[in-house]
């Protein structure tokens, strides 16, 4: 099973009230991503947000950064937001990525949970789905053909356009990023595309019957068990024992998600709702090593098998200090415990 970070670079410190400049975060993201990599971690993905305390509206000139001081951790996407962006240029971007790191990009794909870049970029929210659908498929007949005759709604027409640079790797990898919409998981069965299933919330054992349907879908294309991966993206952290995680990691979790609860008509956070997020069953992946490997065995025979897991740690407003430890103790703990 492969293990990763999952960023949105965000530098809103709610545990210690430190402020960083935007040019200080960076250079702090850049350090951990480099930090995942001499840890051993499988993969680094980077988010993308268009709001105030998030720098990661270009995700892919982060991992291009990373990519030139790192030796073999992946860089991937962590989601772009395909919706609101030209399929492209996505795939240029991503391409160029691969040729810089030497094989090591990935693309994972969704619609975004955070929709402030439809307006941004002139799209329409109505149009959420049928955006989604037609420029996965066009990022799709990119990966798979250089010379490409296209045409759709909200793109201009190609024909017969070669489009450059093509990738290191033969083929891209592309993940669909999904929630908890049935059709998303049908979806990317359907495509045989690798699963990225978010789960921030609730029991992660509540989506085996969605990630059923995704297997059941791709069986039904024709495509190989082996072909359709699942991973998991969660929230997360690891400290040297359990109590000291959930003392370091609770007070930004509660800061960060009360005030994004206050925007979505979400209830405060509490800590007897973060003890049971936190606990057996919750989606919450947070303890010592042991606990945390654990959980991610759990969750994994719940789901029917995982690939991949990837933390979600900057929204706790942790320091850096903290999430460096925390990385380290996944490369160096938590994945001999799992292997």
């Amino acid at each position: 099973m492969e293990i990763g970070i999952d960023s949105f670079a965000m530098y809103n410190n709610y545990s210690s009230g430190a402020e960083l400049t935007a040019t200080e975060a960076m250079e702090q993201l850049l350090e951990r991503i480099v930090c995942a990599d001499d840890s051993g971690l499988n993969v680094f993905g980077i988010g993308e947000h268009h709001k105030k305390g998030y720098l990661d509206s270009a995700p892919h000139m982060i991992l291009a950064a990373a990519a030139a001081q790192t030796k073999n951790i992946r860089l991937s996407s962590a989601v772009s937001v395909l919706s609101a962006a030209d399929p492209v240029r996505v795939f240029q971007n991503y391409a160029t990525l691969d040729l810089i790191s030497n094989g090591r990009a990935e693309l994972v794909v969704g619609r975004g949970s955070s929709i402030e870049a439809y307006p941004l970029f002139g799209f329409d929210l109505k149009d959420y789905d049928e955006l989604f659908k037609e420029k996965l498929n066009l990022l799709l007949n990119i990966r798979d053909t250089e010379f490409l005759s296209w045409s759709g709604k909200f793109r201009p027409s190609l024909n017969n356009q070669p489009i450059y640079p093509r990738p290191l790797q033969k083929s891209l990898p592309i993940w669909l990023g999904v929630g908890g919409t049935p059709e998303s998981f049908v979806r990317a069965g359907t495509l045989g595309l690798p699963l990225m299933v978010a789960i921030i919330g609730g029991e992660t054992r509540r989506f085996a019957p969605l990630v059923d349907l995704y297997r059941q879908a791709g069986k039904a294309a024709g495509h190989s068990p082996d072909k359709l991966s699942v991973g998991l993206h969660s929230l997360g952290y690891v400290a040297e024992t359990t109590e000291k995680a959930i003392a370091e990691f609770y007070p930004g979790y509660a800061a960060n998600f009360t005030a994004i609860g206050k925007e979505r008509g979400w209830p405060a956070v509490t800590r007897e709702s973060f003890d049971s997020q936190s606990g057996k069953y919750g989606a919450l992946i947070v303890g010592s090593p042991e606990d945390v490997a654990e959980k991610i065995l759990r969750h994994s025979e719940a789901l029917g098998g995982i690939s991949r897991v990837t933390f979600q740690m900057d929204s706790a407003g942790l320091s850096h200090e903290h999430l460096k430890n925390s990385i380290i103790l996944l490369g160096t703990k938590v994945m001999d415990l799992i292997s």
